[in-house]
């Protein structure tokens, strides 16, 4: 299977239900540099982003095998592993066990890690506060900015009208600025 093959999202879905082995080598295939450079990029090394993409790829394809997932647009579900990976990752370096791990690095290395360090200290951050909105903010700003979720979608989730539906993800994301700068003056 070549890398420009291009599949629709009904095609992925119905593959990876399937088990079809071309469609999961593509995803593989296509979304695990991604991961490798996002890994690589954040303190990771290659068996770390190895490891890491295996597990994000087990629970993607759980979550699609048992229904949890749909696509919602034409990148909806490349989109989800990566998050899943993403997301994965970034416990991780939260963990203890990332806290504990002793690093070597280069005065080269160093200089690169400081410019992107504010970027994902500042990330992290970002991703604390909006597990301290509470759930209905956090189910709201996930189901929008992570699974691409239609307004309408989600208001019927919260069984709301799409006006309410929008005004509390407008108040939700206005709270999570406000407590990012709190954080950042502080």
């Amino acid at each position: 299977m070549q890398k420009d093959t291009f599949y629709t999202q009904e095609q992925l879905v119905d593959g990876v239900r399937a088990n079809d082995a071309a469609i999961l080598r593509w995803l593989y295939q296509s979304q695990y540099p991604k991961v490798r450079k996002f890994v690589l990029d954040n303190n990771g090394d290659e068996d770390q982003a190895k490891d890491l993409f295996q597990e994000a790829f087990i629970a993607f394809w759980g979550n699609i095998k048992d229904n949890k997932f749909q696509p919602e647009n034409g990148s909806a579900l490349t989109g989800y592993l990566y998050q899943i990976a993403k997301n994965k990752w970034l416990d991780f370096l939260r963990s203890s066990q990332f806290k504990k791990t002793v690093l070597l690095q280069t005065e080269h290395d160093k200089i690169d890690e400081e410019e992107d360090n504010d970027w994902m200290q500042y990330r992290t951050l970002v991703a604390t506060e909006i597990n301290n909105l509470g759930d209905n903010c956090r189910e709201i700003l996930r189901r929008f900015y992570f699974a691409k979720e239609s307004m309408e979608l989600i208001a019927k989730a919260f069984q709301w009208t799409e006006a309410t539906a929008r005004n509390t993800k407008y108040r939700c994301i206005q709270r999570l600025r406000e407590k990012v700068k709190t954080q950042i003056k502080s």
